[in-house]
């Protein structure tokens, strides 16, 4: 007989410092979590729906069978976090003055998703479907878009990026023309 997750509606956590198995089979819904520390957990059905993530640390959590449905990540430090487990069901997710470094949306569907004033320092977006997205004002340094689906995103607030059009699907996309050497950067062309 599968277990029954414990709901937990419209509640605010503070500086809480999350252990292992704290989370596991919980939902919570329109819930705010402030200052808080997941970084030693491990997400075993896990589901957050509507919830906002202010001030919070994340790293090398393993979120592997977490639920994000709607979820607002404020100021959170999330890296090397691989979001690419996640429950794939209505997966809505957007970042908000966040350091992602080191981590990976491989294969996932991220479109319409707002990354503003983020870090995202070698972040794996290889294989996702990034139509749409928009990256407002962030570090890109070495992140991944081979094989990604990137229509219509918007890159150009952003810097540092390196994207191979041979290997990404940028159709409509928006990059700046300061920025543009980093479509070019295979053919070895310098741009002043």
């Amino acid at each position: 007989m599968k277990k029954q997750n414990e709901y937990y509606p419209d509640k605010e956590y503070n500086g809480l410092i999350y252990a292992k198995e704290d989370l596991n089979f919980k939902d919570f819904e329109g819930c705010v979590f402030n200052n808080c520390n997941f970084s030693a957990c491990f997400f075993v059905a896990v589901t957050f729906i509507d919830c906002a993530f202010n001030d919070c640390i994340f790293n090398e959590a393993k979120i592997n069978y977490a639920a994000f449905r709607t979820a607002a990540f404020n100021r959170c430090e999330i890296k090397d976090v691989n979001f690419a487990m996640c429950d794939k069901l209505i997966f809505e997710i957007e970042f908000n003055d966040c350091i992602l470094d080191f981590s990976k949306f491989y294969g996932l569907k991220l479109k319409g998703t707002f990354f503003t004033n983020c870090s995202l320092i070698a972040v794996d977006f290889m294989a996702a479907d990034l139509t749409n997205v928009v990256f407002y004002n962030c570090d890109l340094y070495r992140s991944e878009f081979a094989k990604a689906i990137a229509n219509k995103a918007d890159f150009k607030t952003s810097r540092n990026y390196t994207i191979d059009p041979s290997k990404t699907k940028l159709k409509k996309a928006v990059f700046s023309l300061n920025e543009v050497k980093g479509l070019l950067f295979k053919h070895d062309v310098i741009v002043t």
